[in-house]
Formats: structure tokens, sequence, C-alpha cells
């Protein structure tokens, strides 16, 4: 700031100007591709290719079973038909089988009556595709698939079965099979058969695959004819180890042609709800097929695209600029209120119910909690120069006097000053330990105390001064309580109140303390029948220097930061401490700790 001219921010590193740069880039980045998009959508021809090799139709085949044998639909295929498109530059069609589109890529056009290249289904392989004998694809796994920790501890077992070959002098690799099981492979020739000593554990069947194993053993029995008494078990390799009727010793051959038809439907049965339906598959040459028409733009066109173009863009400036300034200058507005001095600071202006708006009622706030900590310094200030001031002077004026021989340097003297001394240490203790507090320096030594011995020996270090003001000082602790806490504090704590008790106690009152265990805390109460407290004044007793009579000496009316004090060190053992009070009747402080903070 200069003067009362606030400093403007160069258009480059400003809000308007970087959001302006950002939004005209991210426009006219998204314009220009949008163009060529256009451009190259419509001006593609539609052509269909003859049939290349079988290698690339297998290939093809084997990426859309793939697919389907890990997908429930082809709600994703699109981009993988796009993209092996592209590296065999070939037309890739794929619909249902009531030749519906499921994906293309190119411009759909039906097939019409033409004849599928395969039919994709991971439940009914094409073997001519394929080149195998299983008419099940080894990657559908539906309910067999392992979780996570089954997968980790075949992985561990695989891992160890690594180690036992290399014990028997042989190597192999460690990869996951088609199933998704971690296998590991003998990559050296094995002539005594020692790898399968090393291979036990990687055979264990799995929770999961137990569970699926049942279920298709049921499904296989109902497909045989068997009752509920009749026994079938199914390995991990999908064949029926033993089929038991009955009760009775009798077995069914397990490799006949109906068992081994009825395993076959019974997995395709339980594995279809995981796989994508059968879709057909049409691989052609856009030269072969349907003629599509060629579209090219006209310059017309071509004109359009560019009107349209600079349209957006200038519409996007407008925008962006008029946004930039309703933001910024309530911004501007705010800065220019936070940055005046504490002597001329205003309440900023809230107009706005959005993030601006709560930005300025939070910067208000903000400056109300900074006048009102200037104000609890400055008053601070003063009340440690007036507690100060009263010893300090004190002991000047008696040296004073001494000094000119109107009063002898006697004891009785020495014992004034040495008093006096005592009241400055007691402030400037009372002060070290507010800062301390108060910077979170406080430091505590909790041990295992217990609270009758604390109660009592508070009680009988104030009983002199309460038999001086003939106040009777009683204690009570039922049981013998013991909590972990900073016995010196505690003691500091509970003489605190007790001190404050008698002071505000008239003669022939008294003052009671009691200590009791209620659940998981401790509580200690200190009771008075003194003057009491007005409902007004007693939210203000925690107060740093406050005292009810300002009239009232430091002889009577203490420094005022005993129960400051007090309650920041209940609060750093983790409890609490309250006042209860009605004028005439007395004050209840309560004291309450967790028995283990």
């Amino acid at each position: 700031m200069t003067g009362d001219r606030p400093h403007r921010v160069p258009l480059h590193r400003s809000l308007v100007g970087r959001l302006l740069a950002t939004s005209v880039l991210i426009a006219l980045a998204a314009v220009v591709a949008t163009a060529w998009l256009a451009t190259q959508t419509t001006s593609r021809a539609i052509r269909q290719e003859q049939g290349r090799s079988l290698a690339e139709d297998t290939s093809v085949y084997d990426m859309l079973i793939g697919y389907a044998a890990v997908h429930r639909d082809w709600s994703g295929v699109q981009g993988l038909v796009e993209d092996r498109a592209a590296d065999i530059g070939r037309r890739i069609t794929v619909t249902t089988e009531d030749r519906e589109l499921i994906a293309d890529s190119g411009s759909w056009v039906s097939p019409g009556a033409r004849r599928a290249s395969a039919m994709v289904d991971p439940l009914r392989l094409d073997q001519g595709l394929t080149a195998g004998t299983d008419r099940i694809d080894a990657r559908v796994r539906g309910p067999y698939r392992l979780s996570a920790k089954e997968h980790a501890e075949l992985r561990r077992s695989a891992e160890d079965q690594l180690a036992c070959l290399e014990g028997v002098r042989l190597k192999g690799i460690l990869a996951d099979g088609p199933d998704g099981r971690p296998t590991v492979q003998v990559t050296v020739a094995d002539p005594h058969g020692l790898a399968g000593l090393c291979a036990a554990k990687t055979r264990a069947v799995t929770t999961t695959e137990k569970v699926a194993l049942e279920d298709l053993a049921g499904r296989t029995a109902r497909c045989l004819g068997l009752t509920g008494r009749d026994e079938i078990s199914v390995g991990r390799d999908f064949t029926v180890e033993s089929v038991r009727r009955g009760r009775s010793d009798s077995t069914v051959d397990v490799s006949d042609t109906r068992t081994r038809s009825c395993v076959r439907e019974a997995r395709v049965q339980q594995l279809r709800p995981y796989v994508a339906p059968p879709a057909l598959l049409f691989i052609s040459d856009a030269d072969n097929a349907v003629n599509e028409p060629v579209f090219s733009l006209s310059r017309a066109n071509i004109l359009r695209i560019v009107w349209v173009t600079a349209a957006v863009l200038l519409a996007t400036i407008v925008l962006t600029v008029l946004t930039g300034r309703r933001l910024v200058q309530p911004l501007r507005a705010l800065t220019g209120a936070a940055a005046q001095p504490l002597s001329r600071s205003v309440p900023m202006p809230v107009t706005r119910n959005d993030e601006i708006g709560y930005l300025a009622r939070t910067l208000n706030d903000l400056g109300e909690r900074r006048e009102r900590a200037e104000a609890q310094r400055r008053l601070m200030v003063s009340d440690i120069a007036h507690e100060l001031r009263n010893p300090l002077t004190n002991i000047r004026a008696w040296l004073e006097v001494a000094q000119d021989g109107v009063v002898p340097a006697e004891p009785a003297l020495l014992d004034l000053l040495q008093d006096e001394a005592i009241v400055l240490q007691h402030i400037i203790d009372d002060l070290s330990d507010l800062a301390a507090a108060d910077a979170g320096n406080l430091r505590l030594h909790p041990e295992p105390v217990t609270v009758r011995d604390v109660v009592n020996q508070v009680a009988d270090s104030h009983g002199s001064v309460a038999a001086q003001g003939r106040v009777t000082l009683t204690s009570r602790v039922p049981g013998n309580p013991v909590i972990n806490a900073d016995p010196v504090r505690l003691r500091q704590i509970v003489g605190n109140l007790v001190s404050n008790a008698i002071r505000y106690t008239p003669p022939e009152g008294t003052v009671s303390v009691t200590a009791e265990v209620t659940g998981t805390e401790l509580t200690i109460a200190v009771r008075d029948t003194g003057i009491g407290i007005a409902p007004g004044d007693l939210p203000k007793i925690f107060d740093r220097f406050w005292r009810a009579d300002t009239s009232r000496a430091r002889a009577t009316g203490g420094s005022g930061l005993g129960l400051p004090i007090a309650r920041q060190l209940a609060e750093a053992h983790g409890g609490t401490l309250t006042a209860r009070s009605s004028p005439g009747e007395g004050t209840t402080m309560s004291l309450r700790l967790p028995l283990t903070p």
C-alpha cells in the first residue's frame, strides 16, 4: 500500500490474467480438438476390408474371448475393438446373436445376412481357432477367483517350492497361470522326477475353490440323476474323482462320456453368470463389402467451423473477464480492509453468501480476537506492574528509612523485608507457572498417589491459618483411592482451593475437603460457608488477576492467580475444575480427574 492507493498487480501475475490465459488455452485446445475430430469423422470413408490371415483372425478372437472371460457384459469392449482394428488395419464388428450392435471399429453398418467369422463364447470355444481340446477358456474364473489372501498364500507356497527346487539343484520360474494361480515352471531337465517332491503345497485346494467345486459337484449330480444320499467328488482339474451311490460300495465309472458331458454342462451353467453373453464376430475388408459414401468438407463448412471456433473463443474471453473482475473486486476490498492498522481497523463488508463472504466473516472474527487479545495483553501488563509495585515499594521504603537511620536494621526489619521478598517470589512463581501452561511447557511427573495422604497434607499445612481465622477445617476421604498424578502439582491445586476458601470464609465458618471415586473419575470437592460469589461474577473467577472486591488488598485478596493456575494444572492432568456458588451460602470448588490420564 502506498498511502491510500491500493497496489495494482501486473496483469500477467493477477488472478484475472492467469484465469484468462488458462481459460483461453483450455478453450482453444478444446475447440481445435473438437474441430479436428469432427473433420476427421466427417471426411473418413466407411470401407470394409477383406479377410486377412488366420493369425490375425485368431488374435482378434482370442482378445475378445479373453475380455468375455473376465467381464459380465460387453459394455467396455469398444476401446479394445478400436485399438485392435487400428493395429491390424481391419474392420472389426461385434454383435449379439440377434445381430444387434455391440461394438464396431468403424461407422455402424448392419452385417445383414453375412456369415460371421466366429462365435465369441468363452464357454463354447471354437477349437478350429484355438487349436486346443478344451471347450471352456481357462481364463474364466467366476466363483473360482482367488481372494487376495489366498493368492498371497499360494504365492508364498510357490516361492517355497522354488527354494525347494534350488535345494535339489533344479531351476524354475514363478508366474501366474491362466487360471490366476501362482505356478512354478521347471526350466531344466528333471530326469529323476525330483520336482514332484516340491510341488505339494501349490496343488492345495483353497477355500474359495472348495466352495465352487462343491457347487459344481451338486450340479453334476443333478445332471447324472443322483439322489440326495449319493456322493460325488470333483477335483480341481474339473474331473469327477468318485461317485458313490447311497450307502453301498457300488461306484459309477467316472471316465464315461455321460459323466464328462455332465461335468462340462455343469461348468457352463456355473460360469455363465460370470462371462459376457455369446456374440458374433465379423472381420472384413472395407473394400469388399458395402460401399459407403465419403464425406468431405466444403469451403462453406470450413468457414462455418472457423466462425464457430472464433465465437466460442470470444465468448470464453468475455465470460472469463467478467467472472475474474467479479471475483477480484471483493478480494481487493477485503485486502484493503485487512491491511488497515489496528487503530483504524473497521469491520469488513460482508455482501456475499459464498467463499468470499465466509472469508470476510472469518477476517472480521480474527480482527475481533486480535483486539481482545491486545486489550487482555495491556490489562495483564498493567496488573503485573500493579502486583509487583506494592512489594517492591515496601522493600524500597523500608530500605530507605533504614539507610537514613530512622529505623535500625534489626531482625524485625529483616523479617519484614523477607516477607515482602517472599510475596514477590510467589507472584513471580505464579506467573512462571501460567507462562509455562500457556506455552505448553508445563511439566508433570505422574506417579501413583494416595489421595488420602494429599488431602491430609493440605489440611495439616493450612490448619494454623484456619485456626487464626477461627475457621474449622475438616477433611474426609472414604476408602483409600489411588490416582496417577503429579503429587506436587496435585497438592498445589488442592492447596490453592483450600487457601482461597479459608480467605473468604468469615470467623466461625467451616471449610471441608472431600474426595471420592465415581466410576473412572476422582472428584475432590472444597466447600466453604463463606460469603459466596455473585452470579455475574462466577464466570470471571478463573480470569487472571480478577478479584470480587477490587478494593481488597493483597493481604486479604490474594494475587488473583491461584484459581487460574489451579484450572491450568487440572487441565494438564486431563481433568476439569468448576465452581458452584450462591451469595451468602458459600462456594463449592469441584476438581474432577481421571484415575488414569
